[in-house]
């Protein structure tokens, strides 16, 4: 017989419906097996879904599983963001805690909350991305799939929970009007088992400093709305090159090609280098499912 559980599907890195990047929750998650969650995550057809359970080491306050439609990931960012709003919500965490700590794949994550309330804005600590140097084949391959030239200083790989490739296209204007070839793009991720290829450029004036766009068609997904993990990639590779020109605090703005115009408050820790992805969250449903 089925098990009634908790829903939650969310509006993550935004506070205005429609916005940001859509994210079902199961909240009551243990008991469900993983070919239940993999077949879930698919049939919302959502970037990721997120399932709570109960924490397995006692400094967690929750535990997080994180899939997309095709695979489970270790991290991502906006279902961290939107896990720890739907905890929240749900009851599973005190309201008024503005610290937590997050279980996941990827070990341990601190969660630090902003003004607790309707206005709540929630800042989640990425693993730090380890970032490598790409050849020139690939630096080639991507080149002709974007459709602009790529030079060295200006990508790397990074392993941010997905792999992500971190390209700088340098001005806002070049991220929002590209138009990649999807195909060659999942030609490449399937050759070197990345997630897709994230891009970034100033923004010359509004709130946010940083125009970001993100192409996973490999995985489902031909552009995400708005993607922690890629922007967390980011900072860390502006931080590699000494590039301190966005500040270690600065809003990205994700999604508007799509129709989702989101942002994301990335932060750089200027003591031990942490790495932190924020935003605001809203719910759109709120029900019961059986699974």
């Amino acid at each position: 017989m089925p098990i009634t559980r908790r829903f939650m599907q969310l509006d993550v890195f935004s506070r205005q419906p429609m916005k940001g990047n859509p994210l079902a929750v199961v909240i009551d998650g243990d008991g469900l097996d993983d070919t239940t969650m993999r077949a879930f995550a698919r049939w919302t057809n959502l970037s990721e879904t997120a399932f709570l359970l109960s924490p397995t080491t006692p400094e967690a306050d929750y535990r997080v599983r994180i899939f997309t439609p095709k695979q489970e990931l270790p991290f991502a960012g906006h279902p961290s963001v939107g896990s720890a709003y739907a905890a929240i919500e749900a009851g599973l965490v005190d309201a008024g805690k503005t610290r937590l700590i997050q279980q996941c794949t990827a070990g341990l994550l601190p969660v630090m909350i902003e003004h607790p309330g309707a206005e709540r804005f929630i800042h989640v600590q990425a693993p730090r991305p380890r970032l490598q140097s790409v050849g020139a084949d690939v630096r080639r391959d991507l080149s002709e799939a974007l459709g602009v030239p790529l030079s060295d200083e200006h990508i790397r790989l990074a392993d941010a929970g997905p792999l992500w490739w971190v390209c700088d296209l340098r001005e806002a204007t070049r991220v929002r009007a590209l138009q990649p070839d999807m195909h060659g793009i999942v030609t490449l991720s399937e050759r070197h088992r990345t997630m897709g290829v994230s891009v970034f450029g100033r923004e010359p004036a509004g709130s946010a400093q940083m125009a970001v766009r993100a192409f996973c068609p490999g995985d489902g997904i031909p552009e995400d709305p708005v993607t922690g993990s890629a922007n967390a990639a980011i900072m860390a590779f502006l931080a590699e090159r000494g590039d301190g020109s966005y500040g270690r605090d600065y809003l990205a703005s994700q999604g508007r090609e799509v129709g989702r115009d989101g942002y994301v408050r990335v932060k750089r820790d200027a003591v031990d280098g942490s790495i932190t992805i924020g935003g605001q969250c809203v719910a759109l449903i709120q029900g019961r499912l059986d699974l």
